[in-house]
């Protein structure tokens, strides 16, 4: 099967809004910049995400001048561009409770900026040189400070699938794609969530392979233009059809995705299906590559 990429996102900052671009390069962990920032809170240096503030979802942070520079803008706070520090002053970060080593402080005007934006005591970081992450799942692959994996990926009849059923029910709006924060839009493919069976998939001259399916926690309810809580949909509809059993009867969406060859990869470029697997959804007792949690 052969399907289009119709949209490529990258999320500088962890938590913050995506850029859209049409083209981009793919590393071992994702594409390039992606969530190779993070917010933390200033007294504890555990990261900060929507699921707590949403109000973070309307902050957009731009790479500048070929990684040089981010600019920070968000409504009421203004904006600000800083200088990047790839390396410096190092804080011990934590992820989902989890040790993620030394990172690299951003300095104090990005975090006075966040700081007021978010209404909340807070610092910027960025992955220190030589930062190197393991994954998990059927391909763990590399990541930066994604959740657990390089890439998300989603097929434009998963989503019209599910605002189908929204509409079915007749008492909210579709959502756009962007609540789910994909890295890669796939389209071409009338089969609902036919993501779930990719196991290796070729985009232009890379090359990606399946690490697990997307379970979703409660940020596709946030509004990504508002950074406001506009539940109860998506995940109201999801339960309906899309528990997952395996992985405490949470609802899925999308593929994560590793990298096994990175490249150039554009909007428009060939994605070819090359090894195709059975669906995870809706199995009844996780995976023993799972067990150990994400």
């Amino acid at each position: 099967m052969t399907m289009t990429v119709q949209e490529l996102t990258y999320y500088p900052v962890k938590g913050c809004r995506g850029v859209r671009v049409e083209t981009a390069e793919l590393g071992v962990a994702g594409l390039a910049h992606d969530r190779t920032f993070m917010v933390v809170d200033a007294a504890d240096d555990s990261f900060r995400s929507q699921r707590r503030l949403p109000a973070m979802a309307a902050v957009t942070a731009e790479v500048l001048d070929d990684g040089a520079a981010l600019r920070l803008s968000a409504p009421g706070a203004g904006s600000v561009t800083v200088p990047v520090a790839y390396d410096g002053q190092r804080r011990e970060v934590t992820l989902f409770k989890r040790a993620m080593g030394e990172a690299v402080d951003q300095g104090d005007e990005a975090a006075e900026w966040f700081s007021q934006a978010l209404g909340a005591k807070s610092r910027l970081v960025r992955v220190r040189p030589g930062f190197d992450r393991d994954g998990w799942g059927e391909t763990p692959g590399k990541v930066n400070f994604g959740d657990a994996h390089a890439l998300l990926v989603t097929t434009t009849a998963s989503l019209a699938h599910l605002n189908a059923r929204i509409a079915e029910r007749g008492d909210a709006a579709p959502v756009p794609m962007d609540r789910f924060r994909p890295n890669i839009v796939l389209t071409g493919s009338a089969e609902p969530h036919v993501e779930d069976r990719i196991r290796r998939l070729t985009v232009g001259g890379t090359e990606l392979a399946y690490a697990v399916i997307a379970v979703r926690c409660s940020v596709p309810l946030v509004d990504q233009a508002t950074g406001r809580r506009a539940g109860p949909e998506p995940v109201r509809t999801l339960a309906t059809y899309r528990r997952e059993p395996a992985y405490d009867n949470g609802v899925s969406f999308g593929m994560k995705a590793a990298v096994l060859r990175g490249g150039r990869i554009a909007v428009g470029d060939a994605a070819e299906v090359t090894a195709w697997g059975e669906s995870e959804s809706g199995l009844a007792e996780k995976p023993a590559y799972a067990r150990n949690g994400s």
